[in-house]
């Protein structure tokens, strides 16, 4: 069986090499799709690729898009679909990568408040007692998007005595009331949500309705002097809007796990306001890699075996 690792050897945490160690008897090929073909190929994993119809033409003996991961948006499921190609992914609630999501929203969070970005100048400044942070306790956090990620954060956000709000695609009493939040909405509740919240997080992916839906307009509908956090996806949020909102002041601050392009420009002027970043490892901690790439390796065990596939979408 040949698989494609549609990404560089060491991306991802290194996940290849686990591939490798756990299905010996499996060709791994890492590389990506560029240009797109598919062909001579038994499964690919797309990783961040666009598995598109024109890519998926290509494709002569390909069995299985197997996701390591949640999102599927870039996967054409109509396409692979009509060629009886199975698509399967990892959701985030079963390999560790939810919990690891929201250890680094948490992360986000407690250093923007803490003013730690400042802490390096103090220190070389011999000055103690500065900066002045704010409290996470009584601070209000609104969560769009309430799957896997939004209410792990909001379990941890528990133990800080903060008050959550969360959008969801429809609103579930159950869930309000499991996790004692403050409020939940649908997406057309967004305003509200801006307007109430200390702290916005965004953990849903990029769709038709949500991309760029941090813009101008919704940016300046959220409280003077907050933060916004995105772990979702970099379409979610527009770079120019935001970038106007931090210069301005209006926002306090923000966190990036994702960004408008990946990888982003290293000079880019966003990044000399106040902005904290990671290179999209959000997701990416020695237990999500390990329970991922498990459940992903089963699924490649299973296709050669003829067995049914885990998490199947299509």
């Amino acid at each position: 069986m040949k698989v494609l690792f549609a990404a560089p050897e060491d991306a991802w945490g290194g996940i290849l090499g686990h591939f490798r160690t756990a299905l010996p008897d499996v060709e791994f090929i890492a590389g990506g799709l560029n240009p797109a073909d598919l062909s001579g190929y038994d499964v690919v994993i797309p990783t961040m690729s666009r598995i598109d119809q024109a890519c998926i033409e290509t494709a002569d003996q390909l069995r299985l898009i197997q996701q390591i991961g949640a999102g599927l948006e870039g996967v054409d499921l109509d396409a692979a679909r009509a060629r009886q190609i199975a698509v399967a992914n990892v959701p985030t609630d079963v390999s560790g990568n939810a919990d690891s999501v929201s250890e680094m929203a948490l992360y986000f969070m407690l250093a923007l408040m803490r003013r730690t970005s400042e802490h390096a100048a103090q220190r070389e400044a011999r000055q103690l007692g500065l900066p002045v942070g704010r409290s996470l306790h009584g601070a209000t956090v609104g969560i769009v998007g309430f799957g896997a990620i939004g209410q792990a954060i909001c379990r941890r956000l528990d133990g800080f005595g903060a008050r959550c709000l969360a959008l969801k695609t429809r609103v579930d009493q159950a869930l309000v009331e499991r996790h004692g939040l403050a409020g939940m909405g649908t997406l057309a509740d967004l305003p509200w949500l801006l307007a109430e919240s200390d702290i916005v997080v965004l953990a849903v992916p990029d769709t038709e309705a949500t991309h760029q839906m941090m813009n101008r307009n919704s940016l300046a509908q959220m409280k003077p002097g907050s933060y916004l956090i995105n772990i979702g996806r970099g379409g979610l949020v527009s770079r120019d809007a935001l970038h106007e909102a931090l210069h301005s002041g209006h926002l306090a601050g923000a966190g990036l796990d994702v960004f408008w392009e990946e990888p982003p420009d290293p000079a880019d002027p966003l990044f000399q306001l106040n902005v904290l970043t990671s290179p999209h490892v959000a997701g990416l901690t020695d237990r999500s890699v390990t329970g991922i790439m498990q459940v992903a390796a089963d699924n490649i065990s299973a296709l050669s075996n003829d067995e049914p596939l885990l998490y199947r979408k299509v």
